[in-house]
């Protein structure tokens, strides 16, 4: 008898893997763009005519390597081609509420044609739309979830953003969802609805903790922020610095080298730097940095500072910040001869996986440029183990069973880890004896984990970080570079204990620039990348209250993973991943950033931005907020809802006061229903304190609640995702320090005594569960 034939591994990590991408706008075209990336064939269905938003700047990128054919909703032989290739697709992508070719696809009727489907779903909010026409918008979800007052500013008003980044991260975190059902489906034969709207994305980007009984006070401490020692300075030659100092290690030697010594000696700060971000405190302090920094140039600062190693940069526009040298060696840039628009410059994959790299792009297809292509899309075979019911198994999430260690600190390595865990792996943080310096005020990011506390500088720390390593499939870490190499835990090291091991590595600037061995944080990038200057306009550069790069960031490192992951589950092997702050700030304004022939100017804010146009902007009423985006035939839409008197619209500056006015006369429900009975989009800015009585936010468990150690009851980010059918059910609950040492050393087989001398040697700790208290003193 001769030997089965050896399985033929994949080229690509979804090699082999077919996606009907259906979607239209930003979010759901992105989510298929990744698939695509690395290795999917990606079919874009469009309507005779052509999407709507290919005159888009960035439907360029967000359309690459996909092949274009048409769909005529009004041809029976079309619509029978269409059913056809949805039966014999992988993943399918939908975003469309009411779209001409939604009724062939909707996800009761997918799933059940094709059982071995992954529906993807983009909705505009979570399900139900909440807004006319239900299309996508970053303002509307911007505003809907409250984070539009969290955004510091001068006078404490709603600030929108001045570019959709929101939708970008919606893109990435639905291509991370779809991957982690076709994990599943690996064991149980059986794909699934998986919903990822464009509130799941708020909740990635904003770690909501919403205390009831605390009100919410204005964000009106300017733009730079609340914390003087993570913000930007103007210089004595007139540019910005961005001092990104957020631990007290680099806060410290930041005021020794400013000859700022003296704060910490103040009554009012008494050697504690948590409270220099109180409100009798930060006043001042930034009073004192801005007049230091006052007295010397941008380059003497960064030089002296830089020294000292501590993270600082210059403030920078974005427009040639995809030709910049601290990018030239991550790969992120690259230029494609389009057929329509010439040659375009685009950001790459921000994901470096060493052993299945993205697949090099195609540039955007032409409108049916392969609708004449023979798709032979034959319908998978059942699988033997496909389940017989819907319900989802044990409720542990599509990733149950899987083990991830997290060696992260901070923020986007321990939120890589948390939302792997709200996917059901699990995740193991590794942390030091003594605990991460940004734990407590980091809780948000490190829920849903197990923690084991290790001195990895030691001999038996390493050996013991390595017993673990061998029984792990996945193993993050946001190290500066140089650090695991030195503690003995690189990934030279973890592969000859574990050579499956799937190793995601995230630095600030990555391997290879000029910068790789200094420190980041997020605002950093936000600086050096241009989002600052753009988001302020001809004002002064504004820092984003969302570490944007980091959060980010941790969506593609999930993507990454699970990518590699998937790879793995069909015969390939494990392998290295790198991603960086530096990288993910293309991504993070990719629109923004591509460039071609005659392309339009990418849109900046100004002060106190409240949006883009007078006809697409928040208004203030008796009562409250609104967001507005009338943006089809405006004047005739706003005259029928009664706040203009002609539906000729005059000049920006006088409609603009003119609505000013009309809002102004009305509470927020009564603009609201004027403006939804004229079919215009509108929502009311809301604050997060009215974001937990949403009744769709109940039935979606929108939020989970925590108990603080001073007895009140928080509101945190609860499922991230909807999975018809493997949906997490537990809530995501962060752990003290060490608190799972002892029974998570025993499942990786080390013995009672082995265990017993580590504790006493204080190799590692055995803590208790983590007592969580507010920080309202701080807003």
């Amino acid at each position: 008898m001769s030997d089965p034939a050896p399985t033929r591994r994949p080229a690509r990590p979804l090699g082999g893997i077919r996606v009907i991408d259906l979607s239209e706008g930003v979010a759901g075209p992105i989510a298929a763009m990744h698939l695509a990336d690395y290795g999917a064939d990606v079919l874009k269905i469009e309507v005779p005519g052509g999407d709507p938003h290919r005159s888009r700047p960035g439907y360029a990128m967000w359309q690459r390597t996909k092949r274009s054919v048409v769909i005529d909703p009004a041809s029976e032989a079309d619509l029978a081609r269409l059913t056809s290739l949805v039966d014999g697709a992988d993943v399918l992508v939908t975003n469309d509420p009411g779209g001409p070719l939604a009724a062939a696809c909707l996800p009761a009727t997918t799933t059940r044609r094709n059982p071995g489907l992954v529906h993807l779903r983009l909705p505009a909010f979570l399900d139900e739309p909440r807004w006319a026409g239900g299309a996508e918008s970053a303002g509307l979800t911007w505003a809907m979830s409250g984070m539009c007052f969290r955004q510091s500013s001068y006078g404490g008003t709603p600030v929108e953003m001045a570019y959709p980044w929101l939708l970008y991260l919606q893109g990435t975190w639905a291509a991370a969802t779809a991957t982690a059902a076709l994990i599943e489906r690996e064991t149980s034969g059986v794909g699934q609805v998986v919903t990822a709207g464009g509130l799941h994305a708020t909740m990635v980007a904003f770690a909501y903790l919403i205390d009831p009984g605390v009100t919410e006070l204005p964000a009106d401490y300017g733009p730079g922020g609340l914390n003087p020692m993570y913000t930007r300075y103007r210089c004595a030659d007139g540019r910005w610095v961005l001092l990104a100092t957020l631990t007290s290690k680099f806060q410290r030697t930041a005021l020794r080298v400013l000859d700022l010594s003296d704060v910490l000696d103040d009554e009012r700060i008494a050697d504690d730097l948590e409270t220099i971000r109180l409100p009798s405190n930060r006043t001042w302090v930034r009073q004192r940095l801005a007049e230091r920094f006052a007295t010397r140039t941008s380059t003497e600062w960064l030089d002296a500072l830089r020294a000292a190693d501590v993270p600082v940069g210059p403030v920078l526009a974005r427009d040639e910040w995809l030709d910049s040298p601290l990018l030239a060696p991550l790969g992120v840039r690259v230029e494609l001869d389009d057929p329509e628009r010439g040659q375009v410059v685009m950001p790459a994959s921000p994901i470096r996986m060493t052993g299945t790299p993205a697949v090099p792009p195609r540039p955007a297809p032409r409108v049916g440029e392969h609708t004449g292509d023979v798709v032979d899309w034959t319908p998978r075979p059942r699988a033997a183990t496909a389940l017989s019911g819907p319900s989802a198994p044990n409720g542990l999430g599509p990733l149950a069973g899987v083990r991830v260690l997290d060696l992260g600190t901070v923020l986007a390595g321990p939120f890589t880890g948390t939302l792997l865990a709200d996917l059901g792996a699990d995740v193991v943080k590794i942390e030091v004896p003594g605990g991460d310096d940004f734990r407590h005020r980091g809780m948000p990011y490190i829920r849903g984990q197990r923690c084991v506390a290790i001195d990895l500088k030691s001999s038996e720390g390493r050996e013991t970080f390595l017993a673990l390593a061998a029984t792990a499939d996945i193993i993050v870490d946001n190290y500066r570079g140089g650090v695991l190499e030195r503690l003995g835990i690189d990934y030279a090291q973890v592969v000859q204990v574990n050579p499956q091991i799937v190793s995601v590595s995230i630095t600030g600037f990555g391997e290879g620039s000029p910068l790789a061995s200094q420190p980041a944080f997020d605002p950093l990038l936000q600086a050096l990348s241009g989002m600052m200057m753009a988001q302020g306009g001809d004002d002064e550069p504004v820092m984003g209250i969302v570490g944007i790069n980091d959060v980010q960031t941790a969506a593609l490192a999930v993507l990454a993973s699970l990518l590699a992951l998937f790879h793995r589950h069909r015969g390939g092997a494990g392998q290295r991943i790198r991603l960086s702050l530096a990288g993910t700030s293309t991504y993070s304004q990719c629109e923004e950033l591509i460039r071609f022939p005659g392309r339009r100017p990418a849109g900046v804010g100004g002060r106190d931005f409240r949006g883009p146009s007078p006809t697409d902007s928040f208004y203030e009423t008796k009562d409250g907020w609104i967001r507005v985006q009338a943006l089809d035939r405006p004047g005739e839409a706003l005259h029928r809802a009664g706040l203009l008197k002609d539906p000729r619209l005059p000049a920006a500056p006088e409609l603009s006061r003119l609505l000013t006015s009309a809002f102004a006369e009305l509470t927020r429900g009564e603009a609201l229903h004027r403006l939804r009975a004229a079919d215009i989009p509108a929502v009311p800015a809301r604050r997060q304190v009215e974001l937990i009585d949403d009744p769709e936010y109940r039935t979606w468990d929108v939020f989970d609640t925590m108990r603080t150690v001073d007895d009140k009851t928080i509101f945190v980010p609860g499922r991230y995702a909807r999975f018809s059918r493997s949906q997490r059910r537990s809530g995501l609950i962060p752990p003290g320090v060490g608190e799972h040492s002892t029974e998570i050393l025993q499942e990786s087989g080390l013995s009672a005594e082995r265990i017993a001398e580590l504790l006493a040697r204080g190799v590692v700790r055995q803590g208790s569960p983590m007592e969580y208290r507010t920080l309202t003193a701080y807003r």
